[in-house]
């Protein structure tokens, strides 16, 4: 099998496909991003086609629905007709609206498969895969779906489904995530001591621990990144263009990708999401005394 692209993400999802004893080629924009992955058993490819040549199912884990369809097309030359691709990439309506139809033109089996999880999860091979394709694809995916993730939920046979429910799954990790920035920047503007609302809330149905994860990011100052706030932001423009074609105001989500826009700007763009909290602090890039 073949995965393109090695990033947060990718790389770990190859490793554990290595780990199960998958022959497993990669391929990276930069090379050096790939390159670790040799020590686990992965063949590093040169080009997208050499990657892919021969490869029964190809796991695509780019930045975005053009990179993904980009990527795709370069490897046309080694992709097997009936091949199955796992397309993991968060690429919204808009870009899957170009995967799908480029499937077609390949000959290739697509299975839409965004997944929910960061860095942490995707090492520990606990990613939740959201799937949407052809049930004469799910024997073959099995293998790798088992691999990267600690279940599957099947959404349909309709590419499109899994990547509407991930857009839902994620503007909520996303709100949640400037929930707890917005109230970490606040506690330290106005001299309320972190601790102090985490016990407050302590146990209680306002407590979850998402919040108690990038709190502590946000308290350390350890930004290092499972999900990086330029990704974010564009998974914030995805949601937003997503409502408005359903006709659907989404206010949070607008206000949220301005906030990682702001972040993005005082130089936080590769940092984990959790530096939103920068965004409340646009003039100083933090509060008074950090």
């Amino acid at each position: 099998m073949a995965v393109l692209g090695t990033g947060i993400m990718g790389a770990p999802m190859a490793r554990n496909l290595c780990s199960a004893g998958l022959d497993v080629r990669v391929w990276n924009r930069t090379r050096a991003k790939a390159e670790p992955l040799a020590e686990a058993g992965a063949r590093v490819a040169g080009s997208p086609g050499e990657a892919v040549e021969g490869a029964d199912v190809v796991l695509t884990m780019l930045h975005d629905g053009p990179a993904t369809a980009e990527t795709v097309r370069a490897a046309a030359p080694g992709l097997r007709s009936g091949a199955v691709w796992l397309q993991c990439t968060t690429a919204g309506l808009e870009g899957l609206a170009q995967l799908a139809p480029l499937a077609r033109e390949l000959g290739l089996t697509f299975v839409d498969a965004p997944v929910l999880g960061t860095r942490a999860p995707a090492e520990a091979g606990q990613l939740l895969v959201l799937a949407a394709g052809p049930e004469h694809a799910r024997a073959e995916a099995a293998p790798v779906l088992e691999a990267i993730g600690s279940r599957t939920v099947w959404a349909g046979e309709e590419p499109g489904a899994a990547t509407r429910l991930k857009l839902v799954c994620n503007s909520w990790v996303l709100a949640v995530t400037h929930g707890t920035a917005e109230a970490m920047a606040l506690a330290d503007g106005l001299g309320v001591d972190p601790q102090d609302f985490l016990d407050a809330v302590e146990g209680g149905s306002l407590d979850m621990g998402y919040l108690r994860i990038k709190a502590g990011a946000i308290r350390s100052r350890d930004f290092t990144p499972s999900f990086a706030v330029g990704t974010a932001e564009k998974d914030a423009r995805l949601i937003i263009a997503a409502g408005e074609e359903a006709g659907v105001r989404m206010d949070v989500a607008a206000a949220g990708a301005e906030r990682f826009r702001r972040a993005a700007e005082l130089g936080h763009a590769d940092e984990d999401m959790a530096a939103s909290y920068y965004a409340s602090f646009p003039e100083s890039g933090g509060p008074a005394g950090s």
